[in-house]
């Protein structure tokens, strides 16, 4: 037997910024429940990113988390024997929590010398639109529109 759904939970703002949005980026980028190592390299980030270009770098990890979001995705369906790429919708906790997933990961591959640094630099590209996240993005959006002939699958 089934049960509902599961509630989820409020976030509590962190320190600094205030911003429960801050929290969730800060979860994600957590490895081995270290909170507060990562809400440094965080912080780091934020400093390093004001610094490289002069304007508010909270600012910029918002604006390089919108421009990495994505507002469609394909998944796969199979149908009659045969498997579809179809493109849906994507909510939007789905798209905070693949943008923060992406800017991230893409953040790791980068080469620089520490976490932060990485960070900070994945963050301004992003903000400016560049930057391998973005591309993903791109990239996933192209693919939706591609088979958007298969759009009528959708359940």
């Amino acid at each position: 037997m089934r049960k509902g759904r599961v509630k989820q939970r409020e976030l509590q703002p962190d320190p600094r910024f205030n911003d429960p949005m801050v929290t969730r980026f800060v979860n994600s980028l957590m490895e081995s429940g270290k909170k507060s190592i990562a809400y440094g390299i965080f912080y780091d980030a934020v400093d390093k990113a004001t610094a490289e270009t002069g304007e508010d770098g909270y600012e910029i990890w918002k604006k390089a988390l919108q421009n990495v979001m994505p507002a469609v995705e394909v998944k796969s369906r199979r149908v009659g024997g045969s498997t579809f790429q179809i493109p849906t919708p994507v909510s939007s906790r789905r798209k905070i929590t693949l943008g923060c997933n992406w800017l991230i990961g893409f953040s790791k591959k980068r080469n620089g010398k520490s976490m932060a640094d990485k960070l900070a630099s994945e963050m301004v590209a992003a903000s400016k639109g560049e930057g391998a996240a973005v591309k993903k993005r791109e990239d996933t959006h192209k693919m939706a529109e591609a088979n958007k002939a298969f759009s009528h699958f959708r359940v």
